[in-house]
């Protein structure tokens, strides 16, 4: 081969190569967090334990932000009654699920206080809901789901 071409097949080599390093996969990619809203307990448990369940399901490769406000937060206080219902595993095993899983779980401060309640009622893992966390749990894009 002509030293010429050498140098141009070498040259072309190196442009493919820096092509296909810059329209690679990018492995720096950022996740996609998924906002579980949940504004139920006892007054509808298949809301309640659907939203758990799909919490968790989302975990598995998605950043995870559950919270819980109206009627919701009368699940995550420490004298919250058992809630169990259909084929869904009850309250207290998907809340054990969500904190082993590291999932953020916020409680609206307004509505702990219209329930009597305070940060000191919540059950261990669950924080007082701080609205820059809305936006920092996860550095993708942000898909919410409400129940």
């Amino acid at each position: 081969m002509k030293p010429m071409y050498a140098v141009a097949l070498a040259f072309f080599a190196f442009l493919i190569a820096g092509a296909t390093v810059s329209l690679g996969q990018d492995t720096t990619a950022k996740r996609d967090g998924v906002f579980v809203h949940v504004s139920h307990c006892t007054d509808d448990p298949h809301r309640l334990l659907m939203a758990l369940s799909m919490a968790t399901k989302m975990a598995d490769d998605h950043d995870v932000l559950v919270y819980f406000d109206i009627k919701g937060v009368d699940a995550v206080v420490k004298d919250a009654v058992e809630v169990t219902f259909a084929q869904f595993p009850p309250l207290s095993v998907q809340l054990d699920e969500l904190r082993r899983r590291n999932v953020t779980l916020m409680a609206c401060p307004g509505c702990l206080k219209s329930a009597g309640k305070s940060a000191a009622d919540l059950v261990a893992g669950v924080q007082v809901a701080d609205k820059e966390k809305f936006f920092s749990f996860t550095a993708g894009r942000i898909l919410t789901l409400d129940y």
